[in-house]
């Protein structure tokens, strides 16, 4: 199946000169979410994970189906003020300002081997600060999954040197 396909483009979104790539289409598409699932868990199954983390919102959708598909716990990297219990946090730097995101202290026991799971690469500054956390949390990051990459942008270059599984590269 030819994922490619079934991303949307849409030219000039969020502004001028920007060609969004829309997973909507994927999404609806039981048969296509179905194989995207399949595909992720059967590429990311050598990482042998415990946890997979997945980053607000997006890599939620992807990051939930994965874990159940390889029986491993799921963990959800947020935006500050949305978990409720102690958290670990990052804040890291984007074109135009800062961003921060926590996860929760006790979410994953120290040495947990953890796949970060997120819908785009793009420059990579949320996957690395995902990295962080992961780090903070002495755990030991394994891997990245990535249903799309953006290559001309460079992500991968600001990420740790650990495998990167991307189904769709533009």
């Amino acid at each position: 199946m030819d994922l490619k396909n079934l991303i949307r483009e849409i030219p000039n979104f969020p502004k001028s000169g920007i060609l969004f790539r829309d997973i909507t289409t994927l999404l609806s598409d039981p048969e296509s979410l179905h194989y995207t699932i399949d595909i992720l868990a059967e590429k990311c199954l050598e990482f042998q994970p415990n946890y997979i983390v997945g980053i607000e919102s997006r890599g939620f959708i992807f990051g939930v189906p994965l874990a159940y598909k390889l029986n491993v716990g799921f963990v959800p990297v947020r935006k500050p003020g949305k978990l409720p219990a102690a958290v670990y946090s990052v804040t890291y730097d984007l074109e135009y300002g800062q961003d921060t995101l926590e996860m929760h202290q006790d979410a994953m026991a120290a040495g947990s081997r953890v796949l970060v799971i997120d819908d785009l690469l793009a420059t990579g500054g949320t996957a690395a600060a995902t990295a962080q956390l992961i780090e903070k949390a002495s755990c030991n990051l394994v891997g990245f999954g990535f249903v799309i990459e953006l290559k001309d942008l460079g992500g991968r270059q600001k990420l740790p040197e650990v495998p990167i599984v991307s189904l769709i590269e533009y």
